[in-house]
């Protein structure tokens, strides 16, 4: 067989140079700065004349912008290569924003990219047990990145979802000697006509149970995102990360939740890489702005939102950062008593409007205005504006842009932005319970949570308790377990029944996220009757009687990882006063107290099908043995340097300072 003809290739590339004459111009250099500077801070200046930057204009202030950029975008926006989810699709466009705003104040920008993946990709693949551990990761590369431009002034990071902003959070709460922004992401737009990207990760159980056809499953996917970038449209944990970090201090004011790709949205880099300027000038530091008071701002916004049970692994991941206390259990407990839920949201409802309508109606700042009056707030902590919260606020109650949008809402959406963010009085009337209540009971001496918020009323009884007695269905790995529930295998799971999914916290799955679980719960007709508990964590966008954080986690002997099929639970959920237990009360015929269930427990062995996922990666074995030394998920799955070191037993002197 005769080979085929290879193509000859047009001569021209052939035509290689080994030398050019370099960039025209001198650098501004000075005697004392040759003399006195580090050779990196010359052979820089030499690098950013090769780059193209004029050489007259080095030695100006220089300011670093880092983002989660991700896929590579034509001039007029389509795609050459698509990125990992629309979160990180145009934030290349912020940056550029931020750098000419910067060029324009006679700055010099750096830029850099640490892209992160898309938690909904992933659902229910092996990609989501690097979910959780890459925050880490990234933080870290996030941190040397900053480290390694020694000449920067201040630093700007830009990131939009689940776990890129966390991570971008952290690392700049490391950054205790430079002035540091957080500039949010936004949202995508909702669908003139369709669903949210949250309910259409449930097309495949739906479909299954024939509930829509397969002609509407691939209408309703295809318009989904309705627009090309930005967040999702709901409060998942990508939108609560971007509250979160307005409510810190972190983020200039009204920048969360802004629709991606619009001039609002732009402006909010301008604003940011303007407020970065004068943050520098006055000499105000991420010290300055992270402190105990702007973290217990942003755990009481947290709670008024109704915002993601993630927050609960990354807030004291940020507090550790910045070398502050790490909230607690009790911390949790105390604010979302004493915090009233005033938004209106999907998904926690009552109607479940979008976040781009939550900008409109005044987002953050609207928020706090309310818990201002309600004394909730510290107002003396300091923000990347440069003011201190309290004139944050007033002036925001009197600025154009707040009268502006909130008319804008009524006039596209015909919605009163009073009835997306409340007062308190009118957010009782509509029902609005509190975010998250903490639970313990024989299955969960360690604890476990729920959004209780998202639990459907019609299954809560008249005092505000929600209250269950089934069967264990117990499984050992998600695939099993979304069979089941799909209706594909021998044994479906049915109205009434307890799902455990036990061994998928951080040694058994890198504690994998499970929304493709309670989505198909959410919208099959049986769902509100079936409960969930795990040892996994949720999506922010998560909904119904679902346990997740349960601890201990089963691989570490968790009394969790000890239930079998068949087993009767209790699970009783207060959501006035946000207590309640999860309990094995019977096996099989007989039945018992939670005292005697923590007996029985106690003499079981672990069930015979546990065992950590066998394609867990050794990347995020090392994580879940690491943070697990450092305080585990409920200290928010940290590196405690310090702990792993005394762990290993090693003689180090560590500067704490």
């Amino acid at each position: 067989m005769k080979n085929k003809a290879t193509k000859i290739p047009d001569a021209g590339i052939y035509n290689v140079r080994t030398h050019a004459a370099g960039p025209a111009g001198h650098l501004p250099l000075e005697p004392d700065f040759l003399r006195e500077a580090p050779s990196g801070d010359v052979f820089g200046w030499t690098q950013d004349a090769a780059m193209g930057w004029n050489p007259e204009d080095l030695g100006k202030k220089e300011f670093l912008i880092l983002s989660t950029q991700g896929g590579m975008r034509a001039p007029d926006g389509s795609p050459i290569a698509l990125g990992y989810h629309t979160g990180h699709w145009e934030v290349g466009l912020l940056a550029q924003a931020a750098a000419e705003e910067l060029k324009k104040h006679k700055a010099i920008p750096f830029a850099g990219f640490v892209s992160d993946p898309c938690d909904g990709r992933t659902q229910g693949t092996l990609g989501m047990m690097d979910s959780l551990a890459y925050r880490n990761d990234a933080a870290t590369v996030l941190r040397r990145l900053i480290r390694s431009l020694p000449t920067r002034r201040g630093v700007l990071g830009i990131a939009t979802c689940d776990k890129g902003l966390p991570a971008m959070m952290m690392a700049l709460a490391a950054q205790k000697s430079l002035p540091c922004i957080i500039v949010p992401g936004g949202v995508t737009l909702l669908p003139e006509q369709g669903e949210d990207a949250g309910k259409i990760q449930s097309l495949g159980a739906r479909f299954a149970h024939g509930l829509i056809t397969l002609e509407e499953a691939a209408e309703l996917g295809c318009r989904a995102c309705a627009s090309p970038g930005g967040g999702c449209q709901f409060l998942g944990t990508a939108a609560t990360s971007q509250v979160v970090a307005e409510a810190l201090g972190l983020a200039v004011t009204h920048s969360a939740l802004a629709p991606s790709g619009q001039p609002i949205w732009l402006e909010m880099a301008q604003r940011s890489a303007r407020a970065l300027i004068e943050m520098e000038t006055k000499q105000i530091t991420t010290r300055d702005i992270l402190t105990e008071a702007s973290l217990h701002n942003a755990m009481v916004t947290h709670a008024a939102f109704g915002g993601s049970t993630n927050l609960l692994l990354h807030i004291p991941a940020i507090a550790h950062a910045a070398r502050l206390r790490r909230p607690i259990v009790e911390d949790w407990i105390k604010i979302n008593r004493e915090t009233p839920r005033l938004v209106d949201v999907m998904p926690n409802g009552p109607v479940g409007h979008g976040t781009v309508q939550v900008f409109l109606a005044g987002g953050v700042p609207e928020v706090m205005l309310h818990l201002r009056d309600l004394g909730l707030l510290d107002l003396e902590a300091l923000t990347v504006n440069g003011d201190p919260l309290a004139e944050v606020l007033k002036q925001w109650e009197q600025s154009e842009r707040r009268q502006a949008l909130r008319q804008r809402l009524k006039a596209l959406d015909g919605i009163d932005p009073d009835d997306v963010i409340m007062d308190p009085a009118k957010a009782r009337q509509r029902g609005l319970t509190s975010t998250i209540t903490f639970l313990n009971g024989n299955l969960a001496p360690q604890g476990a949570i729920i959004k209780s918020t998202a639990i459907d009323p019609g299954v809560v009884d008249r005092d505000g308790v929600y209250r269950k007695v089934g069967p264990a269905r117990v499984f050992t790995n998600e695939r099993a377990a979304i069979a089941a529930v799909k209706g594909l295998s021998e044994n479906p799971v049915k109205a009434g029944d307890v799902i455990a999914l036990i061994g998928c916290g951080p040694m058994g799955t890198g504690m994998e996220e499970t929304y493709q679980l309670t989505s198909a719960l959410r919208y099959l007709p049986e769902g509100k009757t079936i409960a969930l508990i795990t040892d996994a964590r949720f999506s922010g966008v998560s909904t119904g009687a679902c346990i997740g954080h349960v601890g201990p986690e089963a691989l570490a002997g968790g009394p969790l990882g000890k239930l079998r099929d068949g087993d009767l639970i209790q699970i009783v959920v207060d959501r006035t006063n946000l207590t309640g237990r999860i309990d094995l009360i019977g096996d099989g015929e007989s039945r018992f107290n939670a005292e005697a269930g923590a007996y029985i427990l106690s003499r079981r062995p672990l069930h015979p099908g546990l065992r950590p996922h066998p394609d867990l990666p050794d990347d995020t074995r090392l994580w879940a043995a690491l943070q697990d030394v450092s305080g585990g998920t409920w200290g928010g799955c940290v590196y405690d340097v310090d702990a792993i070191i005394d762990r290993l037993g090693a003689n180090h002197v560590i500067d704490k300072t």
